[in-house]
C-alpha cells in the first residue's frame, strides 16, 4: 500500500498524507452519511466537543460537532474502519500485521466559526506501553487552511511524552507552541493523514464558507497494553486487520 520513500518520510517526520486513498465519489457518500449522522443525533442529544482551552486560541465562540464510535450508528462507517487500503497503510506504519481500534470520532467543523484544537500530543489521553499508536484522519471533504487544516510539528514525535497543560483539555503551553508556527497539512475529499499519538498536532478554526468533515481513527497493535485505564470506549478492542494474539490469554489492561 505505502512506498518505502512514504513510510521513510514517516518514520522521520511522524506524519504521512496520503493523497486520493478513498475516491472523490466514496469521500462524498461519507461526507453525506455524516452530516446525516450528525443531524439525526442534535435532535435527541447535544453534540457539541469544542475545548475550552480552544476560545484561547479562537478569542471568539466557536462550534464543534461530532460523535464517537461511529461504527454503532452506520454499516457503511463500518465498512470504511475494515478498508483494507486504511488497514494495510496502518499495519505498514505501526510495523504489526494486527491492527486494533482503539476509537474513532467523527468531526464537523462548521462553517465560519469551527472550532480549534490547541497544540498537544494524543499520548496524555491514552498512554501505551510501546507507543503504537497511531491517528488516521479521514479527509470527507476539502479540508485547505482556511477551513482549519491539521497543522503538525515534524520530528516532535522523537521528542517522547511532553508534559501538557489540563486546563480545558490537554494542551500545550499556548506561548511555546502556536498554531500558526507549525506546518499545516491541507487535504483534499478522499485524502488520509497519519500521524504518531506522540507527534505534535492542531488545527485552526474554520473560517471558510462551508464545513470541515473528518473521521478521526485510532489505532494500535493490539500487544501494546495502555499504561492506564482511561478513555475506554464501547468500540474498543476491535480487530481491524489481523489477529488479536492475546486472545485466549489473559485480558490485556483496558480490554475487559
Amino acid at each position: 500500500m505505502l512506498a518505502q520513500s512514504q513510510l521513510d518520510f514517516y518514520q522521520e517526520n511522524g506524519y504521512l498524507l496520503v493523497e486520493g486513498m478513498f475516491t472523490s465519489e466514496e469521500a462524498a457518500r461519507f461526507r453525506q452519511e455524516a452530516h446525516d449522522l450528525i443531524a439525526r443525533l442534535q435532535a435527541v442529544t447535544n453534540v457539541e466537543a469544542t475545548w475550552g482551552s480552544a476560545r484561547k486560541v479562537a478569542m471568539a465562540p466557536t462550534s464543534l460537532l461530532h460523535c464517537h464510535n461511529v461504527q454503532f450508528q452506520s454499516a457503511l462507517f463500518t465498512r470504511l474502519l475494515v478498508d483494507e487500503r486504511l488497514t494495510e497503510a496502518a499495519a505498514q506504519i505501526i510495523g504489526s500485521p494486527n491492527v486494533q481500534l482503539h476509537h474513532n470520532k467523527l468531526f464537523i467543523k462548521p462553517p465560519e466559526k469551527g472550532s480549534p484544537f490547541p497544540m498537544h500530543q494524543d499520548y496524555p489521553f491514552f498512554p501505551h506501553t510501546r507507543h503504537t499508536m497511531i491517528a488516521a484522519i479521514i479527509h470527507f471533504d476539502d479540508a485547505p487552511e482556511e477551513k482549519g487544516c491539521v497543522r503538525v510539528v515534524p520530528g516532535s514525535h522523537k521528542l517522547g511524552p511532553i508534559e501538557h497543560e489540563r486546563e480545558g483539555g490537554w494542551h500545550l503551553p499556548l506561548e511555546q507552541y502556536p498554531l500558526e508556527a507549525a506546518v499545516a497539512c491541507p487535504a483534499r475529499a478522499g485524502d488520509v493523514l497519519f500521524f504518531s499519538y506522540l507527534t505534535i498536532h492542531g488545527s485552526g478554526v474554520n473560517v471558510s464558507h462551508e464545513p470541515r468533515t473528518t473521521l478521526l481513527v485510532q489505532m494500535r497493535d493490539p500487544t501494546d497494553p495502555p499504561t492506564e485505564l482511561v478513555h475506554l470506549s464501547r468500540g474498543q478492542g476491535m480487530m481491524l486487520r489481523g489477529v488479536d494474539p492475546s486472545a485466549g490469554t489473559a485480558t490485556p489492561p483496558g480490554q475487559g
